[in-house]
């Protein structure tokens, strides 16, 4: 008994004298769990390449957006007064963050300003003069163009049929670079002319009927012009910046 009892005291002696690594693996270990724990649940802290690759996405696109006004020629009737502002809206996910408004702010197009509304009712999208369409919308793409069709609404998406289901201009990438195409059928259902210098750089330009067939192919993209306007120009690597105030849009 007396051995019995001296092994089991020598071996707790063991764990003591070997206890600092011990602990020390524990702590270690117990710290990564709680890492990994932490950017489950917290993954803004950790963000992964995708994530800045999907930031840099819309950031490109908020670009767009913003330049898009001065190349569209809207009824007069599509305002209700001469200082009404150019309602950019978005409609579904709201991906872009604060760069879509910041990137607008302080832009003016013949006399109207820019201003950006996250719309969530279907009702009210016929008061939007250009309407960005999250992809997470795509299965309700043809009740939201029959909200607004008549309605002078310049829509915009993201994904390969958009233009198919009677969209007018489809954000869509080409060798990693932010490029656009043209339902001109579409847009001139709703009213609304656009500038040839806008179609001749667009990588597709097509009719309602052939929307699916994505003929012509022009690369686009827009990019910052001195000393910080914006220009249409031959392609636009989503990582691009440009000033986000006071910027004045030039064709």
């Amino acid at each position: 008994m007396n051995c019995v009892r001296r092994t089991r005291s020598a071996g707790r002696h063991s764990h003591k004298g070997g206890g600092g690594g011990f602990s020390l693996g524990r702590k270690l270990i117990r710290a990564a769990v709680g890492l990994v724990l932490l950017a489950t649940f917290v993954p803004e802290l950790f963000p992964t390449s995708a994530q800045q690759f999907g930031k840099s996405q819309y950031l490109a696109k908020a670009n767009f957006l913003a330049a898009f006004p001065k190349f569209i020629d809207w009824p007069s009737e599509a305002f209700p007064s001469p200082q009404a502002p150019i309602n950019l809206c978005v409609f579904g996910n709201f991906n872009f963050g604060t760069s879509l408004a910041e990137i607008s702010r302080g832009i003016t197009i013949r006399g109207r300003r820019l201003e950006v509304r996250w719309e969530r009712d279907q009702q009210s999208l016929r008061t939007c003069h250009i309407l960005f369409v999250s992809h997470s919308e795509e299965k309700r793409y043809a009740k939201i163009l029959k909200a607004i069709e008549g309605a002078s609404v310049l829509t915009v998406g993201e994904t390969p049929d958009f233009l198919a289901s009677g969209g007018a201009i489809d954000f869509l990438y080409e060798e990693d670079r932010l490029e656009f195409e043209v339902n001109i059928g579409a847009a001139a259902d709703a009213h609304l002319r656009i500038s040839s210098s806008m179609l001749a750089l667009a990588r597709h330009v097509v009719t309602s009927t052939d929307a699916a067939k994505n003929q012509a192919s022009y690369p686009t993209r827009f990019s910052t012009s001195p000393p910080g306007g914006m220009r249409l120009s031959k392609s636009y690597p989503p990582e691009s910046r440009v000033a986000t105030t006071s910027m004045d849009v030039k064709p």
